[in-house]
């Protein structure tokens, strides 16, 4: 009988020692991240750039021997901008394919639903996400599931200020908005709205497009009866496109301002010669200069024919802050709790010329903006 318990006694420390020492998604030789984002439709080109990104970037990782002897593996599912999609795709992954954690969503109404409804109840964190939507940004005090959102770029309402400080300070007074009709678009209106009041002005006409669609037939006719001096863009590519297109064709020539979720090199794809002087709010570094540790590095992963994006870089930057907070978050160890931890520790960490910072009740990341202009033969000039 004391053999029998004995040999209990044994089973059951040696039981509790495994479980206190691996964490879902977590083993002796692998780290599990998870991804949801665009990877076919009209914005699978956003998805798939980051995801090639970080595939690099986690393959430069391993082959150089892992963190801590693990390496990390990527699964990205494809949800096609659609927020239902994207919720169930972040329980798929959290439920089935057990990830220790996510990185780089996509969209401000999928990254909400999927923080509310799926990441955030179930406490794995999420690093990075093309977002800039304040329902993202609260503070865990306020809202729980906020606690594991870490976001690496600055908000709509930072871009949209940068942009009307711009027109306004060359004297245009007749700013129109067009927006996307869900999370993104509004979330963008508002910070136009919100900017617009500082200096004592409206927008001049309003007008939507739906999401993943390129009906912008009325709001071309809502905004060219304004006959705005400049028009503030909250839309992806497509719909920025066709926008421009048919203004163009009703002979409207303001002053197009986009934000940085539109990708300029997909837009001068899909535009060509008129996307010549459309301005444009970035929340990275510039992805052509070197001068830049991180883009430098991030050039680098590519190699000299790569193809350099603003999403290519975020991506680089979400995937680096991964790697960087799990070394730091322990060895053997390592628990969503501690990476948590860590991050809500890192006060404006230098990832290689581009910083972020956080805490216990604030999730903002960065607030940094820089603004550019599409020139001739397509390039993004500063």
């Amino acid at each position: 009988m004391r053999f029998f318990q004995k040999t209990l006694l044994l089973c059951l420390i040696g039981w509790i020692g495994c479980a206190a020492a691996t964490e879902v998604g977590v083993t002796d030789t692998s780290i599990t991240i998870g991804m949801t984002s665009p990877l076919s439709g009209p914005n699978g080109a956003y998805g798939t750039d980051m995801k090639e990104v970080i595939s690099a970037y986690f393959k430069q990782i391993n082959d150089a021997g892992g963190i801590n002897g693990r390496k990390l593996e990527l699964v990205a599912m494809d949800d096609g901008y659609e927020t239902d999609r994207a919720v169930a795709n972040t329980k798929t992954l959290i439920n089935d394919k057990k990830v220790f954690a996510m990185i780089a969503s996509y969209g401000s109404s999928p990254t909400t639903a999927a923080m509310n409804d799926a990441f955030g109840p179930a406490k794995v964190p999420l690093i990075g996400t093309i977002s800039g939507a304040d329902s993202i940004r609260q503070s865990p005090k306020d809202n729980p599931n906020n606690r594991y959102m870490f976001n690496v770029r600055a908000s709509y309402a930072n871009e949209t200020e940068a942009i009307v400080n711009q027109l306004v300070g060359l004297g245009i007074k007749n700013i129109a908005v067009f927006y996307q009709n869900d999370g993104f678009g509004k979330s963008g209106l508002d910070g136009v709205i919100t900017a617009l009041k500082k200096h004592n002005q409206a927008p001049s006409a309003v007008a939507t497009v739906e999401r993943n669609s390129l009906d912008v037939s009325q709001a071309v006719q809502t905004i060219s009866k304004s006959n705005a001096q400049a028009v503030v863009m909250v839309t992806l590519y497509k719909p920025t496109a066709e926008f421009v297109r048919q203004m163009k064709k009703a002979n409207q020539h303001p002053q197009f301002m986009t934000l940085s979720p539109v990708g300029a090199d997909l837009l001068v794809k899909d535009l060509g010669d008129d996307a010549r002087g459309i301005g444009i709010s970035q929340v990275m570094p510039y992805p052509w200069n070197d001068t830049t540790p991180i883009v430098r590095d991030y050039q680098r992963l590519l190699g000299k024919d790569g193809k350099f994006s603003y999403y290519g870089i975020e991506a680089y930057v979400m995937g680096k802050l991964m790697v960087e907070a799990i070394r730091k978050s322990g060895g053997k160890d390592l628990s969503r709790d501690r990476l948590i931890s860590t991050l809500e520790s890192l006060q404006n960490y230098d990832l290689g010329g581009y910083r972020i910072s956080y805490s216990a009740n604030e999730r903002f990341g960065s607030r940094f903006v820089d603004l550019t202009v599409i020139g001739n033969g397509g390039r993004v000039l500063r």
